[in-house]
């Protein structure tokens, strides 16, 4: 017995571009010039979606950007880049205004902090809804890191900067 495969015809139909319209003029596709009249091309489409969308420069403020800063470090760590995570949680940025200064411990950190910042910047302007957010990096070598490793770390850190939740846990009985 012999098997032939039965071919089939599989038609996906793609949405069509839009055709930039003719100036009439026939350009190879390989010249300098078609080149630069890619460009002009691309940078009058960017102009104008520029213009015509006004991005939202809504108020924020610096808890609601500390939480959205940790939940992208803790982001980072679940994918592995554990890296990037601990300079982001090395300390807590300060918010002046819509930048967010934050302090690291050396010029290393600061490069390889830089390489992810364009990613960091795009998630705090999309979840912020603020897109006049920038973030200036501050280098200094003295700082001391405050980074808490262990459970009694961790509360203890948290009891310095609240004294309440001492009696907190004191008022449920609660195991560190």
């Amino acid at each position: 017995m012999i098997t032939v495969p039965i071919a089939t015809e599989i038609v996906i139909e793609t949405p069509k571009a839009e055709t930039p319209v003719n100036t009439g003029t026939k350009v190879s596709a390989l010249s300098l010039s078609s080149i630069r009249a890619k460009r002009e091309l691309e940078k009058s489409q960017k102009a104008t979606v520029r213009d015509s969308v006004h991005l939202p420069t809504e108020a924020f403020t610096e808890t609601d950007m500390l939480l959205q800063w940790n939940k992208y470090a803790q982001r980072l760590g679940d994918k592995g880049r554990k890296i990037m995570e601990s300079l982001m949680l090395v300390n807590d940025p300060k918010l002046q205004g819509t930048t967010i200064v934050h302090e690291l411990p050396n010029e290393g950190s600061k490069i390889d902090f830089e390489s992810e910042k364009l990613d960091l910047v795009g998630y705090l302007r999309g979840k912020l809804h603020n897109h006049d957010i920038m973030i200036d990096l501050i280098v200094n070598e003295g700082m001391d890191s405050r980074r808490a490793f262990t459970p009694q770390d961790r509360f203890n850190r948290l009891n310095e900067m609240n004294p309440n939740l001492e009696i907190l846990r004191k008022t449920f009985d609660l195991d560190i």
